[in-house]
C-alpha cells in the first residue's frame, strides 16, 4: 500500500488536492511544486450536485471528457511514478453507475495509452429501490431541510438513486493494495481523509482538512477552483499550503471555507458522524500558511447516509431575448403577465398544459421574488422565456406562441410598433431537452457503513 504504513509513530501525511472538482484543471507547475513536497496521497473530488438534478437523471458529466482525461493522467502517472496513492470520489460529476463507469473508460484509455498497470479499485454508490423501500418501512429514512417526506412512489418514479459513501469503502480498497481508486458519489472529505484516518491519524482533524481540500484552492486567497493545495496532517493539528506563488492561505479564508455549503458554524454532519468545531482555531504560520487545531470528529448512535434521486417532470424549451424600450422595461411584470393569459387563452382547451417561466435579468433574474432591490433601474433587460411540457412537441409549441406574442405585444403607452424584443440568435427557439428534479434528498440509517459494491480490477 503506501509507504506511511510502516512508519512506527505519525509523522505528517501529506496530501496533495490537484483541483476544486476532477476535469476543472490545474497547473502542471502547481502539481509539481506538490509532488516535490513528497505527498503520501493524491486525492480528487470528482463532481457535487451543484450543477443541479439534470447530470444525475441524464448520466452525463458536466465536465469535459478532455480536460478529465488531461487531469487523470497527470495523476495517475505521478502516482504510480511515486508510489502514491490515487483516489477520485464522485466520478464522472455525480457518481451513479453510468458516471462512474464513463470514468472507469478514460482511466483504462490512459493505462492502454501510456502502458501503464496497476491494481485499480472501483466502488459504487448505487442502492437498490428495495433497498430504500424496506428501510423506509422500517422508519429508517427522513428528510433533509426544506424537503418533503420520502414516499413509496417517489421512490419508484426516481432514477439513478445514489448514496454518499464515507471513508470505509476507500480504506477497503486502499488496504486490498489499489494504486488507484475511482469511486461513486461520496462524502466530499472522505476522498482525503480515509488513508490518514486508517493509519490512525485523528478522524476529526482529517475530516476537517478534506473538507477543505475537496476545493482545493477555492479555499485560499484569491481562491480558484483550477489550481492545487497541500495538506499536511499532524498528530494535533494540520497545516494548509497552497503552491501557487501568487495565492496564500489566511485563518479568514480557512474558516470561511470550513462554512462553505453549511448552515450550523459548528457541527458538520457526514457519514456516521460529525466534525465538532467549537473548540477549532486558525492560526497564520506565515509563508500563506496556516495550522488549524481543535476539530473532533463525534460519532452518532446509528449511521447514516445521504441518499439522492431524481425524476424526470417534463422537457424544456427556452429562448433568449433582449428588452430596450423603458416603456416595457417600467411595465415588465404586467406585461409579462399580460401575455402568459393571452397565451393561455389561444391554446383553449390546452392552456393548462405546460409552465411558462421568465426570468428577467437585470431585475431579479438571479434571485427572483427574494431580490431585495425592487425598483428596476437597468436601461436594458435579458429575458430568457422557459417553457416546459409532457413532450418536447408541447414545449416547442407553448415556446413558439408564448415568443411570438411577447415579441408583438401592445402594451399600454407602447409608441414602436415592430418588435418588441432583440433575438441574439438564430433561430430563437432552443429545445433543451428532458427536465429532472431531485425526488431524493434525504437521510437514511443503514447497517453497515461498507455496504457499498467494490472490486479489484488488474490494468
Amino acid at each position: 500500500m503506501n509507504k506511511s504504513k510502516a512508519r512506527s509513530k505519525l509523522a505528517p501525511f501529506k496530501i496533495l488536492s490537484t483541483t476544486a472538482i476532477l476535469g476543472y484543471g490545474f497547473p502542471e507547475s502547481s502539481f509539481q511544486r506538490g509532488l516535490r513536497k513528497k505527498p503520501d496521497l493524491i486525492a480528487v473530488d470528482g463532481g457535487s450536485t451543484d450543477p443541479g438534478p439534470y447530470y444525475l437523471g441524464a448520466g452525463k458529466s458536466f465536465t469535459s471528457r478532455a480536460a478529465v482525461k488531461r487531469d487523470l493522467r497527470l495523476m495517475i502517472k505521478a502516482g504510480l511514478e511515486h508510489n502514491i496513492p490515487v483516489v477520485v470520489g464522485t466520478a464522472g460529476g455525480s457518481g451513479a453507475r453510468p458516471h462512474l463507469e464513463w470514468c472507469l473508460e478514460i482511466v483504462r484509455e490512459i493505462a492502454r495509452e501510456e502502458n501503464l498497470h496497476f491494481k485499480l479499485g472501483i466502488a459504487y454508490a448505487d442502492v437498490e429501490k428495495e433497498m430504500v423501500l424496506e428501510a423506509f418501512k422500517q422508519k429508517r429514512v427522513k428528510p433533509l431541510a426544506f424537503v418533503p417526506e420520502l414516499t413509496p412512489e417517489v421512490v419508484f418514479e426516481s432514477e439513478n438513486l445514489v448514496a454518499q459513501m464515507g471513508i470505509e469503502p476507500f480504506i477497503k480498497l486502499l488496504n486490498q493494495g489499489c494504486q488507484v481508486v475511482i469511486a461513486g458519489r461520496s462524502y466530499d472529505p472522505a476522498v482525503f481523509a480515509a488513508l490518514p484516518i486508517s493509519l490512525g491519524y485523528d478522524p476529526g482533524l482529517a475530516l476537517h482538512l478534506g473538507k477543505i481540500l475537496e476545493c482545493a484552492a477555492i479555499a485560499a486567497t484569491p481562491g480558484s477552483g483550477s489550481d492545487c493545495a497541500l495538506g499536511i496532517l499532524e498528530e494535533d493539528s494540520f497545516i494548509l499550503e497552497t503552491l501557487s506563488p501568487e495565492r496564500k492561505f489566511t485563518p479568514q479564508s480557512a474558516a470561511a471555507h470550513t462554512l462553505y455549503e453549511k448552515s450550523d458554524p459548528y457541527e458538520l454532519p457526514g457519514p456516521g458522524g460529525l466534525i465538532n468545531l467549537r473548540g477549532c482555531s486558525f492560526e497564520d504560520i506565515g509563508q500563506g500558511r496556516v495550522r488549524v487545531r481543535g476539530s473532533r470528529f463525534i460519532p452518532s448512535e446509528n449511521y447514516w447516509v445521504k441518499i439522492e434521486g431524481v425524476r424526470m417532470i417534463g422537457f424544456r424549451s427556452i429562448s433568449i431575448a433582449g428588452v430596450r424600450d423603458p416603456i416595457m422595461i417600467e411595465k415588465i411584470d404586467k406585461i409579462l403577465k399580460e401575455v402568459e393569459l393571452k397565451v393561455r387563452e389561444i391554446m383553449g382547451k390546452d392552456g393548462k398544459n405546460g409552465q411558462i417561466y421568465f426570468h428577467v435579468y437585470g431585475k431579479n433574474g438571479v434571485m427572483g421574488e427574494l431580490e431585495p432591490v425592487k425598483r428596476t433601474l437597468s436601461h436594458e433587460l435579458g429575458l430568457v422565456i422557459e417553457t416546459i411540457g409532457k413532450t418536447q412537441e408541447e414545449a416547442d409549441s407553448l415556446l413558439a406562441l408564448t415568443r411570438s406574442a411577447l415579441l408583438h405585444y401592445g402594451y399600454e403607452g407602447r409608441i414602436a410598433t415592430a418588435g418588441n424584443l432583440a433575438f441574439p440568435f438564430s433561430p430563437s427557439d432552443i429545445s433543451m431537452g428532458k427536465v429532472y428534479e431531485f425526488s431524493v434528498y434525504h437521510l437514511m440509517q443503514v447497517d453497515r457503513p461498507d455496504f457499498f459494491l467494490s472490486r479489484v480490477e488488474e490494468l
